[in-house]
């Protein structure tokens, strides 16, 4: 009888030890995004967009103040407690309005990158895997448009659609497509020939799959830091797109419309281009600070320390 017992006792695995095959993958995970947030640069950079993100986002709980209400007698109101960032020309409080028109210049910029990334990635994944004739044809195609200045292409685009936010979006997209298409077309062709994507390819997977499963995760990481590094860049197109009157059109807050606005009278109301600026500047810092983190976590050639 004990033998039997100690046999069935044998045979059923101790409970602790499954408690802890299931919860250390949870652990190991949590591990590794706590390393990757001990970065110096993406920890820095994280704080700064959330705060900006909170800030934005919560815009209706920090101020009751419609961002396009006018005040004539509040005319260039210098910073006070009634106007924690003072008042424009037209009596409009900064506070509101460039806390509204930080959610047009993000979004918009996340927009941007998230079309760019979509489009982009899709051609590159195409190109990078079929290469041939297909890969020859689509990639000429796009060293045509990445032979243009950038700045220079998105104002001849936005020319040609008209000024508005939208026909922006659509032109800076025009430029950032081609930049994440050559970059995901030479990942691609590099994991194209890797052993892994021949074998799939022996067991007789198709090329939806095998880009799908094989292709697409092993160049993802180069997909996400390229993204964070011209989310910055996509706001500051943005903005210059409104700051010249192609982008955003007035009464509409947003960060480059109100600099333009603001620099009539930089020397009576500083604050109508400084408070905006420095929401610009602090944005793009913070995803750059970003992109720098993740680069360093994600790009296993560099050297870590």
């Amino acid at each position: 009888m004990s033998i039997d017992a100690n046999m069935s006792h044998q045979s059923q695995p101790p409970a602790t030890s499954n408690a802890a095959e299931a919860i250390s993958p949870k652990l190991s995970r949590i591990r590794t995004i706590a390393k990757a947030f001990s970065h110096p640069s993406l920890l820095i950079g994280s704080i700064i967009c959330i705060v900006l993100i909170f800030l934005v986002a919560g815009a209706p709980l920090l101020t009751s103040i419609d961002p396009n209400a006018q005040d004539p007698m509040a005319t260039f109101s210098p910073p006070s407690m009634d106007h924690l960032m003072g008042a424009d020309a037209f009596g409009r409080d900064m506070l509101s309005r460039v806390l509204y028109g930080g959610r047009v210049t993000m979004l918009s910029s996340l927009l941007v990158v998230t079309i760019c990334g979509v489009a982009g990635t899709a051609i590159g994944l195409v190109a990078g895997y079929f290469g041939g004739v297909v890969g020859f044809t689509i990639m000429r195609i796009v060293d045509l448009f990445l032979a243009f200045p950038g700045i220079l292409l998105a104002l001849a685009v936005t020319a040609i659609l008209g000024p508005g936010l939208i026909n922006g979006v659509i032109a800076i997209a025009v430029v950032l497509v081609p930049i994440y298409a050559r970059l995901v077309e030479g990942a691609s062709a590099e994991v194209r020939h890797l052993p892994f994507v021949d074998a799939a390819t022996t067991l007789g997977s198709g090329h939806g799959w095998i880009i799908m499963r094989h292709i697409l995760p092993n160049v993802m990481s180069g997909i996400i830091v390229l993204t964070t590094t011209w989310l910055g860049i996509a706001a500051l197109w943005i903005t210059a797109l409104g700051f010249i009157g192609l982008g955003v059109q007035p009464p509409t807050p947003e960060w480059g419309a109100i600099l333009n606005d603001g620099q009539t009278y930089i020397t009576l109301a500083w604050w109508i281009t400084v408070f905006p600026g420095i929401f610009l500047c602090l944005f793009v810092i913070g995803v750059n600070l970003i992109g720098d983190g993740l680069r360093d976590e994600l790009d296993p050639t560099l050297a870590r320390r």
